[in-house]
């Protein structure tokens, strides 16, 4: 099917068009890698009722296209140049509340998921996920329901469980996170490197590790920080 490049270049498909083409519902699907929205757009397409009607790159030109389109329901990865996953489903959500984005990603921390459907998502699926399991997910968020892979259920009720961190302990693990020192992290506080080592000692306690190595690496698996 031929296809059209919009200002922002994001791919509308164009041509000719099924009669039926109206009464399937419409899909965006949103990913940095041309490869995978071919795949997952033929996977859409070979279903008598839904369709893909356009593709992006990047958050941004996914809100061009969720703009100029109104799709159904919107595919979109969660690591993506311009603007990341978690924020384009927060605009859309405000651009429409009632819009039901589906978060299709290789991340399954606690907190990833976590952040996609505080911002509004209503499913987290991962890339592995089978083309007939992903038609029935998005089948359920047609009809209203959310949908969580098992492993993302399982991250997020683990996740749910643990105690969590504050936002000065969060910025604190970050900035240990990118090397920084007790006294370079105080400095970018604005607290004293007594208040930093009690930040560290909560951490060390909350995440059960003893040393900032361990620290970061916990953090990092669990997607509360992010390493460069």
């Amino acid at each position: 099917m031929p296809a059209s490049e919009t200002a922002t270049g994001a791919r509308t498909l164009s041509g000719p068009r099924d009669p039926a083409a109206t009464a399937r519902a419409s899909v965006l699907v949103v990913d940095d890698h041309a490869l995978l929205r071919t795949g997952v757009a033929n996977i859409i397409n070979q279903e008598r009722d839904l369709h893909v009607i356009a593709e992006a790159a990047n958050g941004v030109e996914a809100l061009a296209a969720f703009e100029r389109h109104h799709p159904d329901v919107t595919l979109l990865d969660l690591r993506m140049p311009v603007m990341e996953g978690v924020e384009a489903v927060r605009r859309i959500r405000e651009r429409d509340p009632n819009a039901k984005v589906i978060v299709l990603t290789t991340y399954d921390t606690d907190e990833d998921i976590a952040r996609a459907l505080k911002a509004g998502a209503k499913a987290y699926v991962l890339k592995d996920i089978a083309a007939d399991a992903l038609v029935a997910c998005i089948h359920a968020v047609l009809a209203g329901k959310t949908y969580l892979a098992p492993a993302a259920a399982a991250k997020l009720a683990e996740g749910v469980t643990r105690v969590q961190l504050t936002p000065r302990e969060l910025s604190t693990l970050q900035l240990m996170a990118d090397g920084k020192s007790n006294k370079e992290i105080a400095n970018e506080l604005g607290i004293s490197e007594r208040t930093v080592k009690t930040h560290l000692g909560h951490l060390f306690e909350k995440l059960g590790v003893t040393s900032r190595t361990e620290a970061v690496k916990v953090a990092n698996r669990r997607g509360l920080v992010r390493l460069e």
